[in-house]
């Protein structure tokens, strides 16, 4: 296993426990990096910054889920979560280790 890209596992799968925004795992790399921006200009991505609880693993598309949901959760309208495309809606908890991704509970 390579540390720089550890394998995520979530936490749960419980619908009753809320919803998370994340990113689709069918968009390119171009799009997630642009709606990635957008997210972060709007938000507090400290989190995945080098020394952040959640940089690693370092992935466009987990920044991106996580900054995704960080603007989700401080805008629960079904429309804050699609980032022109890239983003989805999931009942299944995407925090690990000390990672928390806020929820809609």
């Amino acid at each position: 296993m390579n540390p720089a890209n550890p394998i995520v596992t979530p936490l749960s799968t419980n619908s009753q426990a809320g919803s998370w925004c994340v990113a689709r795992q069918s968009v390119s790399q171009t799009a997630l990096q642009a709606a990635l921006d957008y997210a972060c200009s709007n938000n507090d991505c400290s989190a995945i910054l080098t020394d952040g609880n959640c940089y690693n693993p370092n992935t466009l598309r987990d920044h991106a889920s996580y900054a995704f949901n960080t603007y989700f959760q401080k805008n629960p309208i079904p429309t804050s979560c699609n980032f022109g495309g890239t983003a989805v809606a999931t009942t299944t908890d995407p925090s690990y280790g000390t990672c928390e991704y806020a929820s809609t509970r």
